[in-house]
């Protein structure tokens, strides 16, 4: 049984927890190390905890049903999280490289390393084991919050192994450049996964078409009724969170009876609704003899004005 968009702000909470456990554990490993590299693993899960919030709050707003002022409902509320959650991850990176690019002008030593370095693989651990979680239950009910999110936590397990690997690696060679250069490195990594994110929820919100694999879908059972007398144009596509919308113009020949044309429509309907997941299909039927018919393929139609 599918989980209600309400019920899924349970994930956000686990996200909230983790981070402000992971942000303790990190903050802690800096204070004791004095590594440049830790304290930007701490910023980022600062950021996490951020994200996370935000998170909750379009999942909340998400789930709400539609409404006067909504018809369509409050889906394309997770975009916002998404985008936001990616610019995010590219402010973390960014201040990762500040205080590397610090640590570079004025290096310093390193202490109790081994103490350090533990709290932040338990820290790296933690993170690891809920983005799962979330990314499993993203992609199961196609919440591009959820998904963000874990993925936001994934940036920083990437983060936190560059870190304890460059730490690791000074404290061994006695070489303390090595700490802020591979926080540099995880940076960019981080800034690409931000970068992804962001792009991904601008074309949610720019209406994109549902994915070639779908259309396909469709064009599919509209082709089983093509016909002399059937056809179809006007085909769009768009997705606002998990939520699907087709539409599609149906042409039959004008002698049909109101009864012919709405059973032909419904049979459509109900195969798309069939074949795709929460998906919102809105068809309009039209006789193939009216030239009107035909002026309709664009998304708008201009119309002539006699002087």
């Amino acid at each position: 049984m599918s989980l209600g968009r309400i019920g899924l702000t349970r994930f956000a909470w686990l996200s909230i927890a983790t981070a402000l456990v992971t942000m303790a554990l990190k903050g802690t490993a800096y204070l004791l190390t004095g590594s440049v590299g830790l304290l930007s693993d701490a910023l980022e899960s600062g950021v996490n905890l951020a994200a996370a919030i935000v998170a909750l709050v379009s999942l909340m707003v998400a789930a709400q049903p539609p409404d006067k002022e909504h018809a369509y409902g409050h889906s394309k509320a997770e975009y916002f999280s998404s985008a936001l959650e990616g610019g995010l991850i590219i402010v973390a990176a960014a201040m990762i490289m500040a205080s590397a690019g610090e640590r570079l002008l004025h290096p310093k030593p390193l202490q109790q390393l081994d103490i350090g370095i533990a709290m932040a693989l338990l820290a790296a651990l933690l993170n690891f084991a809920v983005a799962r979680v979330l990314l499993q239950a993203g992609r199961e009910h196609e919440s591009a919050t959820l998904e963000a999110d874990a993925q936001h936590l994934l940036s920083d397990v990437w983060t936190s192994a560059g870190v304890v690997a460059g730490v690791g690696v000074a404290a061994v060679t006695g070489w303390e450049i090595l700490d802020p250069i591979l926080a540099i490195v995880v940076a960019l990594h981080i800034a690409r996964t931000g970068y992804r994110l962001t792009r991904k929820a601008m074309l949610g919100l720019m209406d994109t078409a549902l994915p070639d694999e779908e259309q396909e879908t469709i064009e599919a059972i509209l082709d089983e009724y093509r016909s002399q007398e059937v056809t179809f144009h006007a085909l769009r596509t768009r997705r606002a969170g998990a939520q699907r919308f087709v539409s599609v113009h149906i042409q039959v020949p004008g002698s049909w009876t109101v009864q012919q044309g709405h059973t032909l429509l419904e049979e459509i309907e109900r195969k798309v609704r069939c074949s795709l997941p929460r998906v919102t299909v809105f068809t309009h039927l039209e006789p193939a003899e009216d030239p009107a018919s035909w002026e309709d393929i664009g998304l708008t139609r201009e119309e002539s004005v006699e002087s």
